[in-house]
């Protein structure tokens, strides 16, 4: 934000966010709520454990470490989350030495979004599901102190909210078919592929569903001769579109499969913050957002609108986490084209409730902030 904005933000009368405006809301009013010290941080690991054992391409596990936070100023209290896969290479201890190291207490005004998360952005290089905590936390005390969930404050509507996939780790037949049946309500699944048996899964699936399916190879197939003819299979089995089907590095490769391929090519890992997508522009279709690897809702919000400025398809996704992060993240989703927001619903232990998925639909609770509550 730049300083000649922000002044003029300090000395109006009214609060506006995303083009909305607030009346009932003023900053001399707010202050009155807000005490003379800073925003208080506090945060304690917690452990997601999986209903199954989760296999992508290289990996398998049954629990995922994640790091819970709170942002506290004024009475209201910001809940936020890092969760952090093994891949991500980030650990609950590396979190926690990032936000120790952080002095959140020197900002006594909530409202000064931009200030507060260029400050912890650049407290150290990486740590971005660490600064997602921080961020997600925010943006719900923020909400809270001004009454308003985020989809609205960003001025979207809440009936535009997609069908979210269901995601089918990689598994044997038996556990596939179970898995399948169990996400009977959802209108498309998104299976993990990226192994030799790759179209034994489809198979599988399609002996027991018809429903549309999209799939993510997490980098797992090498040849792109060999991909285009296994994207061409997957078309005539009811595939949408492919997610990051080869390494990352391999941009040449991939243009060549996009450009080639009769659906649509989706960009994850290649793809981490708002600086990477210009450069996937003319290599993938669209992008997958992840406030885990792109430092939380402000950026991810700054990526949905620089996308659509170059036309590309819009996916927002998840890691395995709480409804905390995932009700972050399904605010944005009534402006993208997919959504895979099933994080929660793969976990036993969720200390929260948040968003709700209505017959296969993201369906957004009309509370302030990231609209979730403790369990």
């Amino acid at each position: 934000m730049s300083c000649n904005r922000r002044n003029f933000i300090k000395k109006s009368t009214i609060i506006t966010f995303g083009g909305m405006v607030f009346p009932g809301l003023t900053y001399s009013n707010m202050k009155g709520k807000l005490p003379a010290h800073g925003l208080k941080l506090s945060f304690e690991p917690y452990n997601l454990k999986l209903k199954h054992v989760f296999t992508i391409a290289n990996s398998s596990r049954t629990t995922t470490p994640v790091v819970l936070t709170k942002l506290e100023c004024g009475g209201y209290t910001g809940l936020g989350e890092a969760s952090l896969p093994p891949y991500l290479g980030e650990s609950q201890q590396t979190v926690s030495e990032f936000l120790s190291r952080l002095n959140l207490e020197q900002f006594k005004d909530p409202f000064r979004m931009d200030e507060i998360l260029e400050y912890v952005d650049e407290a150290a290089p990486g740590n971005y599901a660490a600064k997602a905590s921080v961020d997600i936390a925010l943006h719900d005390l923020v909400g809270k102190i001004m009454g308003q969930p985020w989809y609205k404050i960003w001025g979207f509507s809440s009936e535009n909210t997609p069908n979210t996939s269901y995601t089918i780790g990689i598994d044997k037949s038996d556990v596939v078919k179970e898995k399948v049946n169990e996400a009977a309500e959802f209108k498309i699944l998104k299976i993990k592929l990226g192994r030799e048996n790759d179209k034994e899964m489809i198979e599988t699936i399609r002996s027991v569903s018809e429903v549309p399916l999209c799939v993510d190879v997490n980098q797992g197939w090498k040849d792109k001769k060999m991909a285009l003819d296994m994207v061409m299979w997957l078309k005539e089995k009811g595939i949408e579109f492919v997610e990051q089907p080869m390494p990352k590095d391999r941009t040449d490769d991939i243009a060549w499969l996009t450009e080639n391929s009769p659906i649509p090519i989706i960009a994850d890992e290649a793809v981490q913050r708002l600086c990477d997508v210009k450069q996937a522009v003319g290599i993938y279709t669209g992008i997958n957002i992840k406030l885990m690897k792109c430092t939380g809702m402000r950026e991810a919000h700054k990526m949905v609108n620089l996308a659509r400025t170059h036309k590309m398809k819009v996916m927002i996704g998840c890691m395995t986490e709480t409804s905390c992060a995932i009700s972050a993240a399904a605010q944005l989703s009534p402006k993208v084209d997919w959504a895979d927001l099933d994080g929660n619903l793969l976990i036993d232990n969720d200390p929260y409730t948040g968003v709700k998925i209505v017959d296969g639909k993201i369906t957004l609770q009309d509370m302030p902030g990231i609209g979730i509550s403790n369990s």
